[in-house]
């Protein structure tokens, strides 16, 4: 009885030992799988299909997603758009209209270039004024050329629907039968009137102090439109000067001056003055043509593109084709424009004409329309033009030798280029 008496503490103390391990165990036993199962995590959590076989979507970290989808070049506007058009199209539950879109995801990459002349035009839009694209005047008797993307009245002809309701040059077109969501180009303005040939249209002009004014009166106008013609070439003998006023750089302009030459010249002028104030410009094929009916040989203009440094285009004239060697003139003032610069600057350089008038408008810049696959077109700046000598004229402009401003009752500018003419001649 004693002995089983003193083994009972002994025993309780056993067990005791014996539960508290047992407790040990299962702690650590707890405490590996929980490791085990942070690793296991760990190593898993980039693999979405995996993740999605065990039910937790939820889990795929965003890096993986990412992953997963931008396999698209992200330096370029095509990739980044790529890859946003991919994940709209993947997972988004809305839609996007296509055309809306297109138009002004380009109208915002044309905000951040610095062409004021980039312009996109929806199939619509596109197929309407590719109609017409070749002539500046319009059906209401306005002469039209654009500065800055802006269309503006360059000339307004005699006895016109647009004169009689005082439609002066220098006036913008802001907005045509009420439409006013965009700035119009000379391209739209033409094909508008075109459109409403026979028809009334209301046009919004505006006003301003200069070209680069973005203010003025604005006023409207309700003209008919008509077929308007009007003489791009037109010629006088004044005393021994042959005077030439030619209007636009058009596809036949070079032959109209050359018959233009040679008629005064069989009518005994002495000397010449070329008239280009208020020249749009036009092709430059023609205004090379028409310098070489008085350049025998030369540079006519430099054409700097993004594939060249710079190309030239030569005169076309030979000592058997060279229409005259007489003195001449050029009259130019602040909207003579693109090729019309091209054609001053040649004759200037070199050293075949004297420059009158004042500083040209500076739109030495080349515009091209390219066809796009959808329909669409879009316009860009492609090359700028630059003198014989290397002078810029985008911006810039091309200066006369003689400057002289048009005064308000009197065309000074011209009787002054007659007495230059006349002056050259008898040296």
């Amino acid at each position: 009885m004693g002995k089983h008496a003193n083994r009972s503490p002994l025993n309780a103390s056993v067990t005791k030992t014996r539960m508290r391990n047992i407790r040990l165990l299962k702690l650590l036993v707890c405490a590996l799988l929980v490791c085990a199962a942070f690793f296991a995590g760990f190593l898993v959590r980039g693999d979405a299909p995996l993740l999605g076989m065990l039910g937790f979507p939820g889990m795929v970290t965003p890096d993986a997603a990412t992953t997963k989808i931008n396999t698209h070049d992200s330096s370029t506007l095509d990739g980044r758009m790529a890859e946003v058009e991919q994940i709209l199209n993947k997972d988004s539950l809305d839609q996007y209209d296509l055309e809306a879109a297109t138009e002004n995801m380009i109208e915002a990459l044309a905000d951040t270039t610095e062409d004021p002349y980039l312009r996109y035009y929806s199939p619509a839009q596109y197929e309407t004024i590719s109609q017409d694209m070749a002539s500046n005047v319009g059906g209401v008797g306005v002469l039209f050329s654009e500065y800055q993307g802006k269309t503006y009245a360059v000339d307004v002809f005699e006895g016109s629907e647009a004169q009689n309701a005082n439609v002066q040059a220098g006036d913008f077109v802001v907005a045509i039968d009420g439409d006013r969501s965009h700035d119009w180009t000379v391209s739209e303005v033409t094909s508008a009137l075109k459109a409403k040939d026979g028809e009334d249209v209301v046009i919004t002009w505006r006003r301003p102090a200069s070209l680069d004014d973005e203010g003025g009166t604005e006023y409207r106008t309700t003209l008919t439109c008509t077929d308007f013609t009007v003489k791009n070439v037109t010629a006088e003998l004044i005393g021994t000067v042959g005077y030439i006023k030619l209007k636009q750089i058009t596809q036949n302009a070079g032959s109209l001056v050359e018959d233009a030459i040679e008629e005064l010249d069989n009518q005994g002028a002495t000397s010449f003055v070329l008239d280009i104030r208020d020249n749009p410009g036009g092709y430059l094929t023609q205004a090379v043509d028409v310098a070489s009916l008085f350049i025998r040989s030369g540079t006519i203009v430099r054409i700097q593109t993004k594939d060249a440094d710079e190309t030239t285009k030569n005169a076309t004239g030979t000592a058997m084709s060279l229409v005259t060697d007489k003195p001449l003139v050029v009259l130019i003032n602040e909207n003579t424009a693109a090729s019309a610069e091209v054609l001053a600057a040649a004759l200037a350089d070199n050293q075949r004409a004297t420059l009158v008038g004042t500083t040209t408008l500076g739109k030495g810049s080349v515009q091209v329309t390219r066809d796009l696959s959808y329909g669409a077109g879009l316009r860009y700046t492609a090359a700028r033009y630059k003198s014989p000598l290397g002078h810029d004229i985008e911006g810039v402009g091309v200066q006369p030798e003689i400057g002289v401003g048009l005064s308000e009752d009197e065309d000074n500018q011209k009787a002054l280029a007659i007495e230059t003419a006349q002056t050259l001649a008898s040296e």
